[in-house]
């Protein structure tokens, strides 16, 4: 088995991109099955299994062994897979974000995507507490008893999510400028 993995690699390495359709044929079911006991959707999956495929068709240089060919696509699967899990979650979190705005009658979401992003990020603990704090426009005391939180639990929840938010911001501003210099 390995040694037909190295065979297709070796070609595919040599100029013979054609041949990586045997490797398609030989693990896209296996990696399907693998992903969508993962990630739950068989749609999703699919969506995963070909992005899989195309990222090792175009890392293939960058494989050591070529006779570990099925770990090392199962390990690009687990990060396709994580990537798409953690995109869902974003999405889903800025839903919940814009939701809660809406229902609060709070003000309007900020229209700075890094900011909305920042938020997204923040664990829930945190992510909560600037939710009903900025966007429901309560006050800590409202809050505290809301969350069944001590005072003081409450503005120390704050000031580390105000410290993750302004790290966040700071590291995608310093992206962006590193990216405008290019």
């Amino acid at each position: 088995m390995s040694e037909t993995d190295k065979y297709y690699v070796e070609r595919c390495l040599d100029g013979h991109p054609d041949d990586f359709r045997f490797v398609v044929r030989r693990y896209q079911a296996v990696l399907l099955a693998h992903l969508a006991g993962k990630m739950g959707d068989k749609d999703r999956a699919e969506e995963a299994t070909q992005e899989t495929l195309v990222r090792a068709y175009f890392n293939m240089a960058k494989l050591r062994k070529p006779d570990s060919l099925f770990s090392w696509l199962l390990g690009i699967a687990d990060r396709v897979a994580k990537e798409h899990q953690r995109k869902e979650q974003l999405r889903r979190q800025k839903e919940i974000v814009r939701a809660f705005s809406e229902e609060s009658g709070g003000t309007e979401l900020s229209q700075d995507y890094a900011l909305e992003t920042a938020i997204a990020e923040l664990p829930e603990a945190y992510r909560q507490v600037i939710l009903l704090r900025y966007y429901g426009q309560h006050t800590c005391n409202d809050i505290a008893e809301r969350l069944s939180m001590p005072l003081g639990t409450v503005t120390k929840t704050l000031s580390r999510a105000y410290a993750m938010l302004r790290q966040s911001l700071n590291q995608q501003a310093q992206t962006e400028f590193h990216e405008v210099e290019k």
